[in-house]
Parts: structure tokens; C-alpha cells; sequence
């Protein structure tokens, strides 16, 4: 017989971030151990996940008493090893079968190939299901993804059980019946709890479908994490929709809403508002303190300026909310009289005059403090917006100011702020507006998909402040090794290739490594510009993989390491537009034979030079030479016009004489002359079509 399973285990408040994860994670943990014991199909069709701030449930559709019987073949050994002459089990069976706990007349001969073997016919009783929802919930529990696990004692007072929260009720039932399992110090039965204060206390459930409707009737509990969301959501929405406000983009709001949704299990929303005079300060530090303290929701005009009206998830319902408004409205003013006061202290400090200050924050024993780095800073971001054409005195400024809003007070409380907060304060000082902007924008990147810096002067500040990151931690050996990465590298340096790739900015990657290495004082690193160079490669090949090409499109192009990592993508668009041609394959397979005739001839200290048509033997040569000039006459132009795609179809019409030279010609003869006039053909078509990429790479 089979029936529906509920498994709950209900527990003091769970860490809300974490909510989502481990809900997930233990419904799919108890599914999957059922479906591998054979209790349930293997389809997620059905299993429904409940998760809320202090339950973790599931329930598994179709779940059998017992698993069926299976057969099971065995090999033990072969035979000639199982039995003695007469056809007994010899004493090598006879150990083995009493370690299985089988006897001999389980066992059967069978040949495969030349050899015959002993094999053992079994038939495996089924799981039962109290075995199985035992396994399953003691695994689920084992395996749950815990961001902190906490020990605490059982009632024995002797008993210590390790879990993510003290666990205080236990519910498993099949259909009706209660499954007699147990965990964490405690027996199953029917019995759930509703919310704290909405609902009835104990809910004894009549069977595991009812589990759902009965704490949302009795509990006053939304039990699925997603349904309470969008609750959440719709309130939200709704009170925005009637203020004619709006949440601001999704991009912020989402997050919170899961948080919000991991602590809260009747959710109801209120209007909470706060005066208006606190919106002279930065809106940055207004909506941050709302959002990461008090876990409200600001809400914006049609301009997305904040408004002095937020709203409030709320884990109870009133008929006169009168007071949990009120009382949430008394918790944020002196979070906002705080930032007030940050912003207005921190003003009368100009940023010039926190700059020496930063003397006294260690950026790294062996690298300095951060004054000493914002000086190498700044002498790179000149270099740096020389060579892109951006004013290298408004860059050198930016850069001198960009790290002094640390040792404020606005960015000591939200170290979120740093930049932001700059921005402010520059303009309060009187800086230009290109200088207030890149001191904002100069950390990004900050993560994968964040805008990148807009203008020449903060993208050269940008690029300081990363590749001086860069040079130095490689240059006192702290580069990343296997996961660990504790000075975020690697996204430093995709930081990196993406502001000169998608910002087509015309450097070389051996140019700004050496600029950054040449802020350094001579003797402070040691000189590991290579090893940087090929990180930035290595995470250039990731990125690129990520953005839908092939690892053969991406090693064609990046073997050949072009200087300028702004041509790539187009050097990419144009390897793929080639591959797609009906000579690519042939020409490719061409090119990797070519490629391979030259190193083998190099490797043997062979030399040639120029090709000379004159001596030519077979009409082979002279059609493929004559070919291969016309072809680069007309593709020449192309690649000096940056039309690599174009470039790289021009040699297309080289796959006929191509194919004809080596059908018709020996390249290794014993004649020398010949010999290398051929190799300085083969060396000529080679350069020609290699310079956007290796295009035998796309024959590996």
C-alpha cells in the first residue's frame, strides 16, 4: 500500500538567510533517499517543500510500506577456485558465502568468454518503511547544508545533539499513521505547533494531507516558503501601487524579500513613514539603514527618489495596527538621526585633509598602509589615463581622494558606502564632478554583471586601483591557490579584462602589468609579471566559455595571446563565423599537418627563408603560392579595417589548392633547396591565416 509522507521537524528560529537553502535541501535529501531505497518514484512530481523560520517539512507523494523484493547476481570467484575436483564448494566458497550469509545452493555456474565463474542468486528483501524514513531523516539531517551548527543538551541533561537550532518536535506521518522514527533526541508523532501568538498552540494533524491546510486554518502559518513570498509580494505591490510609489528595482528588492520571507510565517504588511527631514542626507545611507537594519522596504517617487514612506513585513495581523506601526517607527528615527549625524559631522572634514590618516590603516604587513598604497595608486592611474586619452590630472586626484572615505564615520558604520559616500563628500568639498564621479565608480566592477565605470578618468582609476591589487599580492607571493582566494584575485582580475574589453580600451595586457609593477618601489616585490599575465589569461578563457564560446574557439584565439584584449570578441565572432564555414574543417585539419611539418623540421635544425617561385617543381606549388597571394591581397585590407571575420573567410577559397598540394607534393624530400623552399610556403600560408587566430586549434 502506499500514501503520502510528511516529514517535519520543528525547531527555534532558523537563521532566516539560510531559510530557502535548507528547506530545499532537506526536502530533497529525504526524496532522494526514498527513491534509492526503492519507497518512491523517482519523479519530483508531487513532493511539495515547506519551509518557514521555524519549521522544515516536506511531503513525498506515493510513498509504499515496503519496497519490493529484488533479485540480485552476485560474482564470487571463478569456478575453478569455487569447487574442488568433485564439484564441492571448496574452502575459498565456503568462507566467502558464510561472510554473505548465503549457503551453496544459492550459487550457480556461469561462463563469460573462456572462463567460467561462481555467481550468488540472491533475493534481497525490500525496505521497510520505517527503515527507510529512519535512513532518510538521519541522512538529511547529516548532509543539511548548516551555515553554523550550534550543540545543545537534551532534556537528560547528559545527551549533547549538534543541529543548525534546538529541534522541539518531530512529525512523520504515512498517510494516517504515524512512522515510528526518530531524531535529534526525539520520538514522531502527529502533533505540529502553530504561529506563536495567531495560532493554536498544537495541531494534532489526522494524516500527512492535511498537514498544509490545517496550520494555515488552525496555525495561521503559510507552510511553503514560495506561497509566503508572494503573499509577501503582492501586499507589497499592492500598498505601493495605492501610495503611487514603487520599490525600486527588483535587482534590490528581491533579496530582501527572501530575508523578510525566512522570518516572518503570517505575513502582513503596514505603511510606517518617518520625517522628511531626514532626507537631506544621502538616500544611500537612508535606504541601507532601512534595509539591512530594520528589514523595511523604502519606497520611491516616479523620479526613484526616496520618499519619507516605507513599508513593513509584519508577523502579525491587528484589526488596529496602530501600535506595531508606531513602535517601527520609533526603532528607525534614531537609526536615521545616526546617519544624520554621520553625514553632517563627516562634512566638515574635507577629504584632502583625511588622506594622511589613511597611515593608520594597515593594507598589508608586507605592502604597506593604505596612504602608501593610494600613492602608488594614484602615480598609476596617471600612466593609465595617459595612455587611453583621459585627463591624468583628474585621475591622479580621484585616486588621491578615492580611499579617504574610510576614515569616515558614514562609511565606518556601512562599509557598504565606500565610494558612494566619496561622491558626497568631494562635492561638498568642491571637486570637479569628473573627479566626485570616479571616486564612486572606482571599485567596479565590484561583482559579475555590475556596471562598469563610465567615463576615461574613472576607468583608469578603476583599473589603478584593481591592477595595483594585482602586482602586489603576486608580488609577495599571495597569488590564489585552488579555492582560496582571500583578496578576491580573481575577481580583481575580471574586473580588469572586463573594463578593456567591453570598454574597447586600446592596451596592451603586458603594458598596464608593468605599470602596475613599476608603482612599486623596486625592491618591495619581486618580479612576477608573468605569472600575473597568465592568470588574467586563465580567467580571460573563463570568461570567455561563460559568454557561449567553445574551449576550442577561445584557445585558437587566446594560444596566440593578442596584446590587446579589446580585439578579442571580435577575433572570437570571427573564428566562430569561419568554423561555420563547409572549408573549415579541412582547412583547419591543413593547418594543424602544417603546423606539425614545421616543428618537426625546426626541431631538426632545419632553416628557410623567403619562398621563391622559381623553384617550383609541380603545379601544386605554383597553384597554391598563387592562391595564397591573391588571397591575402584582398584579405590584407580587411584585417588593417579591424574586419577580422572577413579576414578569416578571404582564405576560404585555399581549401582546393590546399587539398591538391598535399595529394600531389612531398614536403621532406632529400633535395634541401626544394625541401625548404616548400617549408617556407607552408611557413607563408601559415602566418597568413594565423593572424586573428590558430586555426588548427579548431581541428583538436
Amino acid at each position: 500500500m502506499s500514501a503520502n509522507l510528511l516529514v517535519e521537524l520543528f525547531t527555534e528560529e532558523l537563521p532566516p538567510k539560510a531559510l530557502r537553502t535548507l528547506g530545499e535541501a532537506f526536502a530533497a535529501s529525504i526524496r532522494n533517499s526514498l527513491v534509492a531505497a526503492q519507497l518512491a518514484a523517482p519523479t519530483k512530481q508531487g513532493t511539495v517543500v515547506f519551509a518557514t523560520p521555524r519549521r522544515l517539512a516536506v511531503l513525498v507523494p506515493d510513498v509504499a510500506t515496503q519496497a519490493r523484493d529484488r533479485a540480485e547476481s552476485k560474482k564470487l570467484m571463478p569456478a575453478k577456485v569455487a569447487f574442488d575436483v568433485d564439484g564441492k564448494p571448496a574452502q575459498a566458497l565456503v568462507k566467502r558465502l558464510a561472510k554473505e550469509g548465503a549457503s551453496a545452493d544459492q550459487v550457480q555456474r556461469r561462463t563469460e568468454g573462456s572462463t567460467e565463474y561462481a555467481y550468488l542468486e540472491q533475493t534481497i528483501r525490500g525496505v521497510t518503511l520505517a527503515t527507510g524514513v529512519q535512513n532518510a531523516l538521519l541522512e538529511a539531517i547529516a548532509k543539511l547544508p548548516i551555515p553554523k551548527v550550534m550543540s545543545y543538551q537534551l532534556a537528560d541533561g547528559t545527551t549533547t545533539v549538534h543541529f543548525v537550532r534546538p529541534a522541539h518536535g518531530l512529525v512523520a506521518l504515512h498517510g494516517a499513521d504515524i512512522v515510528p522514527v526518530s531524531a535529534l533526541g526525539l520520538a514522531a508523532g502527529r502533533i505540529t505547533h502553530g504561529h506563536r501568538f495567531l495560532g493554536v498552540k498544537d495541531i494534532t494533524l489526522a494524516s500527512a494531507d492535511a498537514y498544509e491546510a490545517a496550520l494555515a486554518a488552525h496555525g495561521s502559518v503559510i507552510a511553503q516558503f514560495d506561497r509566503r513570498r508572494d503573499e509577501i509580494r503582492r501586499q507589497l505591490d499592492e500598498h505601493a501601487a495605492r501610495l503611487r510609489y514603487s520599490l525600486g528595482p527588483d535587482a534590490d528588492v528581491l533579496p530582501l524579500l527572501d530575508e523578510v520571507t525566512a522570518l516572518v510565517e503570517h505575513p502582513t504588511v503596514y505603511v510606517g513613514k518617518f520625517e522628511s527631514e531626514f532626507l537631506v542626507v544621502p538616500q544611500e545611507c537612508l535606504i541601507l539603514t532601512m534595509r539591512q537594519n530594520q528589514k523595511y522596504f523604502p519606497l520611491f517617487d516616479a523620479g526613484a527618489k526616496l520618499t519619507n514612506k516605507f513599508l513593513i513585513v509584519s508577523n502579525m495581523w491587528l484589526s488596529d495596527p496602530e501600535n506595531v506601526i508606531e513602535g517601527n517607527q520609533r526603532v528607525i528615527r534614531p537609526r536615521l538621526a545616526d546617519a544624520r549625524f554621520f553625514f553632517e559631522t563627516d562634512k566638515k572634514t574635507r577629504l584632502e585633509e583625511r588622506v594622511p590618516q589613511l597611515a593608520s590603516i594597515i593594507y598589508h604587513n608586507k605592502l604597506g598602509n593604505q596612504l602608501e598604497r593610494t600613492q602608488r595608486v594614484q602615480l598609476l592611474a596617471g600612466k593609465l589615463a595617459r595612455l587611453i586619452g583621459a585627463d591624468p590630472a583628474m585621475a591622479e586626484r580621484a585616486a588621491w581622494l578615492a580611499k579617504a572615505d574610510l576614515v569616515t564615520n558614514m562609511v565606518g558604520e556601512f562599509p557598504e558606502l565606500q565610494g558612494v559616500m566619496g561622491r558626497y563628500y568631494a562635492i561638498n568639498d568642491g571637486e570637479p564632478e569628473a573627479v566626485a564621479d570616479a571616486i564612486n565608480q572606482h571599485y567596479r566592477p565590484r561583482f559579475a554583471g555590475d556596471r562598469l565605470p563610465e567615463g576615461k578618468i574613472d576607468m583608469a582609476v578603476a583599473l589603478a586601483d584593481k591592477l595595483e591589487t594585482l602586482a602586489g599580492m603576486f608580488g609577495i607571493g599571495q597569488q590564489p591557490t585552488g579555492d582560496k582566494d582571500p583578496f578576491a584575485l580573481r575577481r580583481q582580475a575580471l574586473g580588469v579584462i572586463r573594463i578593456l574589453v567591453e570598454a574597447s580600451l586600446p592596451l596592451a595586457l603586458h603594458e598596464v602589468v608593468d605599470a602596475a609593477f613599476t608603482a612599486f618601489p623596486g625592491c618591495l616585490l619581486k618580479d612576477a609579471r608573468s605569472e600575473l599575465q597568465n592568470f588574467v589569461w586563465e580567467r580571460l578563457r573563463g570568461h570567455q566559455r561563460d559568454a557561449g564560446y567553445s574551449a576550442n574557439e577561445v584557445e585558437a584565439v587566446l594560444c596566440m595571446k593578442p596584446p590587446v584584449l579589446a580585439r578579442i570578441p571580435s577575433q572570437l565572432a570571427a573564428v566562430r563565423a569561419f568554423a561555420s564555414l563547409p572549408e573549415a574543417e579541412s582547412l583547419a585539419a591543413a593547418n594543424k599537418r602544417v603546423a606539425n611539418i614545421l616543428k618537426q623540421a625546426e626541431a631538426k635544425g632545419i632553416s628557410f627563408e623567403k619562398t621563391a617561385p622559381d623553384r617550383f617543381k609541380e603545379p601544386a606549388e605554383h597553384a597554391l603560392f598563387d592562391a595564397l597571394r591573391n588571397a591575402s591581397q584582398l584579405a590584407t585590407p580587411l584585417y588593417e579595417q579591424g574586419d577580422y571575420t572577413g579576414y578569416l573567410k578571404a582564405f576560404a577559397v585555399l581549401k582546393t589548392p590546399v587539398d591538391a598540394f598535399f595529394d600531389a607534393v612531398m614536403v621532406m624530400v632529400e633535395d634541401a633547396d626544394l625541401r625548404n623552399n616548400r617549408l617556407a610556403l607552408l611557413a607563408e600560408l601559415r602566418t597568413e591565416m594565423n593572424r586573428i587566430a590558430d586555426i588548427s586549434q579548431l581541428a583538436a
